[in-house]
């Protein structure tokens, strides 16, 4: 009796310790199962980080030889470019030359003309020729030969602008003109104070009645000479010292298309050299040719009109320096500035004669160059900067 209650105790035990063994044994193997799949994710995770450090490697090693690519096609890019350039004034300078020789061959031409009306025009030249001679004070001799230095002066205001003294003044003001349409001029006491840091707190401002358009405005003998902005070819003189307008004209032809292509805010470019006032711009009727106007500046009236040979095509400015017109050429894109075309109101220049004239050092663009008379030397705006060009001139053939 004894031993069969020891039985029926024992039973439940053992089948209680053999329950919680199998459970542990499970348990044993759910580890086993869930440690060797950790180490499988850190063996793939592993060799992921290894491919990625491959990958990263790679790519820089393709960003180095792309990185050398890309100069060695920029240097080539500059040379292509340098070698089209020459090439395009090569061929610019063979296309004159035909002309010229053209128009020797046409001279030659014969053509029956009556010896009385060839005498007849030749006498009304030569009369023509002697008036704006007397007009022009024919005692103005030299030209540009080349251009010697630059000197950035300053970096202030917009892209496009114009700054200048005055060359019929003695005194040493500086005139600051920002921006193609505005209407308040800055006027400094000398370059000193222009260059100073704080130069817009010493300026003296001077507020124009009419804004003005483009860059192509001069102040000379104390009138501030511009295209009124909004108008065709309406010229304003302005008198700084009294603030008041004092005369106005308009400009025959001018203001349908840019003076310069280069330029296109500018439609009508204002000039000064040793003889006053000139108007520079182009026209549609003489296929983009530059036209050329002497203004006498006392009385606003037209003095005489020349149309010159000079296309407006990829030109960017010009100026007047002794009764002849010095076109400055450029690429759209900016690069190097070159005078190539120059033109002589007396004749008095052998344009096919004079070289390309390339401004020194620097690469980039500009919206207006004036000549100064009184110094000799050229007034600037290049992308924003203030620049003097410095002159080597001689005598005319």
């Amino acid at each position: 009796m004894l031993v069969l209650q020891l039985q029926f105790l024992l039973v439940p035990f053992l089948i209680s310790i053999m329950g919680t063994a199998q459970y542990t044994m499970q348990d044993a193997a759910l580890m086993n199962y869930i440690d060797r799949r950790f180490l499988s994710l850190e063996k793939r995770l592993e060799k992921c980080n290894q491919d990625i450090l491959d990958y990263v490697e790679e790519f820089r090693d393709f960003s180095k030889m792309v990185l050398s690519r890309l100069a060695g096609l920029n240097n080539y890019k500059a040379e292509v470019k340098s070698e089209v350039e020459n090439l395009l004034t090569r061929i610019e300078r063979a296309q004159r030359d035909i002309d010229y020789f053209g128009s020797i061959t046409d001279s030659n031409t014969c053509v029956e003309v009556h010896e009385d009306l060839v005498k007849q025009q030749l006498f009304e030249e030569a009369e023509e020729k002697k008036k704006l001679k007397l007009m022009l004070n024919a005692s103005c001799d030299h030209m540009l030969a080349g251009i010697k230095s630059l000197k950035i002066v300053k970096k202030t205001g917009d892209k496009h602008g114009s700054w200048m003294k005055d060359p019929g003044k003695k005194h040493a003001k500086i005139y600051l003109l920002n921006g193609s349409v505005n209407n308040v001029i800055l006027e400094f006491a000398n370059l000193l104070t222009f260059m100073e840091s704080n130069h817009t707190l010493r300026a003296r401002r001077v507020t124009l009645p009419f804004p003005w358009e483009g860059t192509g405005h001069v102040i000379y003998q104390g009138f501030l000479f511009y295209h009124r902005y909004g108008s065709l070819n309406e010229i304003i003189k302005f008198n700084i010292q009294k603030r008041n307008v004092t005369d106005q004209m308009l400009l025959p032809g001018a203001g349908r298309i840019p003076a310069y292509q280069l330029s296109p805010s500018t439609k009508i470019d204002l000039a000064i050299d040793e003889q006053g006032l000139w108007a520079i711009h182009a026209e549609p009727e003489t296929g983009g040719n530059i036209v050329i106007t002497k203004i006498n500046h006392l009385t606003m009236a037209v003095e005489h009109t020349w149309d010159t040979s000079c296309n407006s095509k990829d030109a960017e400015a010009a100026f007047m320096v002794c009764n002849t017109l010095y076109v400055v050429y450029n690429f759209p894109s900016g690069g190097t500035s070159r005078i190539q075309c120059v033109y002589d109101v007396l004749g008095a220049v052998n344009t096919y004669e004079i070289p390309v004239l390339h401004f020194p050092k620097r690469q980039g663009s500009h919206s207006t160059i004036h000549y100064n008379p009184k110094e000799k030397q050229l007034f600037a705006w290049g992308d924003g900067s203030q620049i003097i060009y410095k002159l080597h001139t001689k005598e005319k053939a």
